[in-house]
């Protein structure tokens, strides 16, 4: 599953940079953000910490992983980002093994919540992604994370309920195949 820089009307959907470093800082040091992600959720604190994590995006770009950052078409400005990534199993020990299955995930920048913007590269991805032969595509949230489950209905996916088969914690599940 090859994944190229996207665009729509609005948006571009491209691979991280290393100069987007100031722009992960920015989106994941908001509690606002990251409240839903991570066991436990935490903000970054140091600005050396969005470069190790821009770098290790860049890294895992491959095959099975489509990291990108959404920029406004018209000026190149960041506004958030979309993946694309192996869904971790439960399990006992750390790190988490992959389940097999893939999912979709977002993140956007509050100042740019409530445009659509998260809905509109979502289902671009999603499309890209069911056009390189993927047949099923899965979404978590966190049960009380009610805007993205939102995007997951605009999308196209489905609820499927509520299951503790990936990250070792309870989540909403959403699912579209092709």
């Amino acid at each position: 599953m090859r994944i190229p820089d996207l665009s729509t009307d609005r948006l571009v959907l491209r691979r991280w940079q290393p100069d987007d470093a100031p722009f992960a800082f920015d989106l994941y040091s908001r509690w606002e953000v990251q409240r839903f992600l991570g066991r436990p959720p935490r903000v970054l604190s140091e600005p050396a910490e969005a470069e190790m994590l821009v770098r290790r995006l860049r890294r895992r770009e491959d095959a099975h992983r489509a990291y990108r950052v959404v920029a406004l078409a018209g000026t190149g400005d960041a506004v958030g980002t979309v993946m694309l990534q192996p869904l971790p199993a439960s399990g006992p020990s750390e790190p988490l093994r992959p389940s097999g299955d893939t999912e979709i995930g977002w993140h956007f920048h509050p100042d740019r919540w409530g445009r659509g913007y998260a809905t509109e590269a979502a289902a671009a991805l999603l499309l890209a992604a069911f056009g390189t032969g993927l047949t099923r595509v899965l979404a978590v949230t966190a049960p009380e994370n009610t805007a993205s489950q939102r995007v997951c209905e605009r999308i196209g996916m489905r609820s499927v309920g509520l299951t503790d088969a990936y990250y070792n914690v309870t989540t909403e599940l959403f699912e579209r195949t092709a």
